[in-house]
């Protein structure tokens, strides 16, 4: 009896051994099916390839997604600090490992004391708007504080050592900060000679070092109630800023339910105002409801599917002056509606452009700049956030006992809004988002000022309609629509549809640079497809 026992168990085991063995298998061989330029766990795709893999070193230390969103920001304010840093403001978009998404905005405030002429200062065409009278509120650091007391895994410490470590022991100088690089930085880019480093050279920044590892011993409060703020604030007041300690005490930052937008077998998350996700959504129910396929990109169907694009996104500018915080959330959010989208598209002519008053277009100021980073983990969380100091090096205004650039985003309320407030939020074009579906996630955000969306809707265009990758998709060639209701193509876009645009109305001016990139994340049949934009030489990383 006993032994007949033993022998059921024995069965029992080799069983049970067998059943794991085959599991093992088929897990490897569904490993092996994912192609060689992906992933099986988890990503992250930043500005620079240095800072996606910090990105994903954390992770692979038992991070969250939003711990690794956080080091490969602060790597980028640090590799990439014309566009980002602790001296600006963020939105987080994040999905929880059961699919429930939140949206965290540190985006700056105005002050409490501001110049009460400001807006009569905007310029009336495009340029970089400098001035210490149009720095905000900073919420970098709030954001990133309570992302990780909802969702950080990590000690808040550990996320800050990898660029301490960059900005004190210095990284060779990237190929794109000579294009942007300002006199009022030479200094900080030059050597004890004083003679201006060169691309490849390498760069220490260990003022802001001392700053990260102040904040990341004591916390947040260090920035916003310590000796940093009262540094910080010395700084601007000597520049002739208007923050005060109390502005920086005072700083909150909220957090709400993301907006659902569906969007074919997926739900899009997006921001609320005073973010660009409305903008974003519109423009992709309206090209939706045209059923394109990847045969809308032959013969005169490519012109057609540009013409009612190009037509979009002037409705969408046109919205763009009555999408802001003092808007009415309800009412904003019929923007988002299918019905919307249905009578806009109903204005829309297949065969003519219309004149500008015709999309209700008001002149407002052009932007650009900013950073993105996508992050999924391998729990099936996601992180989608976009940081900015505004325009390229904020203000201009540089703090030197803290080593903080400061932003510039009063200027965002230029041609969008008559009266601003203390407290309130400038509009932004910032629209971090994550698409859900049945099997798949998609992770996305871009950067560039006004022509994130258009980056954003370009790549999603091409990539779940027009049949293209997504790396394909990133880098398909974008046309945009300023506020001047100008077209302006990037280079290689195809010569012979700008030609049939412009017989059929549309208005094209030249643009000198084109700032869209975007990064994206995309988890498909078990395997991860992480890409940085080629545009700002970015690389993603995974494991």
């Amino acid at each position: 009896m006993a032994r007949s026992k033993a022998m059921v168990y024995t069965c029992c085991a080799l069983t049970l051994l067998c059943v794991v063995a085959v599991i093992v298998c088929v897990a490897l061989l569904v490993r092996r099916k994912c192609p060689a330029d992906t992933f099986s766990s988890a990503a992250v795709a930043a500005d620079s390839g240095k800072c996606s893999e910090i990105g994903r070193d954390i992770l692979q230390r038992g991070g969250s997604a939003v711990d690794g969103a956080i080091a490969a920001l602060l790597c980028t304010s640090v590799m990439n600090p014309q566009s980002m840093g602790i001296g600006g403001g963020s939105i987080f978009t994040v999905m929880d490992n059961s699919g429930k998404v939140k949206i965290i905005n540190s985006r700056e405030t105005v002050p409490r004391k501001f110049k009460s002429d400001l807006l009569k200062s905007c310029p009336k065409t495009f340029q970089l708007v400098s001035g210490s009278q149009w720095i905000g509120v900073p919420g970098e650091i709030r954001g990133y504080e309570q992302a990780h007391r909802l969702y950080g895994k990590l000690p808040w410490a550990t996320l800050f050592q990898p660029a301490i470590q960059l900005a004190r022991e210095g990284f060779p100088i990237p190929q794109l900060y000579f294009l942007s690089l300002h006199l009022s930085f030479r200094k900080l880019y030059s050597d004890k000679d004083g003679n201006l480093l060169k691309t490849g050279d390498k760069v220490k920044f260990e003022k802001l070092a001392e700053t990260f590892e102040m904040i990341a011993n004591h916390g947040a409060d260090a920035f916003y109630t310590g000796r940093i703020a009262e540094d910080l604030i010395r700084d601007i007041e000597e520049a002739g800023g208007t923050l005060t300690v109390q502005d920086l005490a005072s700083y909150r930052v909220t957090v709400t339910d993301a907006w659902a937008v569906p969007l074919g077998e997926y739900q899009m998350y997006i921001p609320p105002p005073p973010a660009g996700g409305v903008i974003l959504s519109l423009i992709l129910n309206i090209m939706k409801g045209y059923g394109l396929n990847s045969a809308s990109l032959t013969g005169e169907q490519k012109t057609l599917a540009y013409h009612r694009y190009a037509e979009a996104l002037k409705f969408a500018n046109g919205l763009k002056k009555r999408i802001h915080q003092q808007f009415g959330s309800e009412e904003a959010r019929k923007f988002t509606e299918d019905s919307f989208a249905d009578h806009i598209r109903s204005l829309i002519s297949s065969d003519k452009a219309h004149d500008p008053q015709y999309y209700n277009i008001t002149p407002y100021l052009d932007s650009m700049g900013t950073t993105h980073v996508s992050v999924l983990a391998e729990d099936g969380s996601a992180v989608s956030v976009t940081s900015t100091i505004n325009h390229i090096f904020g203000s201009k205004v540089f703090s030197p006992n803290t080593g903080v650039i400061l932003n510039n985003e009063l200027s965002d309320f230029c041609g969008r809004v008559d009266d601003i407030f203390p407290g309130e939020q400038p509009p932004s074009s910032m629209a971090p988002t994550v698409l859900k579906s049945q099997s798949k996630t998609l992770v996305i955000g871009s950067t560039g000022g006004s022509m994130i969306t258009t980056g954003i809707a370009s790549t999603l265009m091409n990539h779940l309609w027009f049949g293209k990758s997504l790396k394909e998709a990133i880098a398909s060639p974008v046309v945009f629509v300023d506020s001047q209701n100008a077209l302006k193509f990037e280079p290689n876009f195809d010569k012979n549809v700008i030609e049939a645009l412009k017989a059929l109305g549309h208005h094209q001016e030249t643009a000198s640079n084109f700032y869209n990139v975007v990064n994206a994340v995309e988890k498909e049949d078990g395997c991860i497809c992480a890409v940085s934009d080629a545009r700002k030489l970015g690389q993603a990383a995974g494991y």
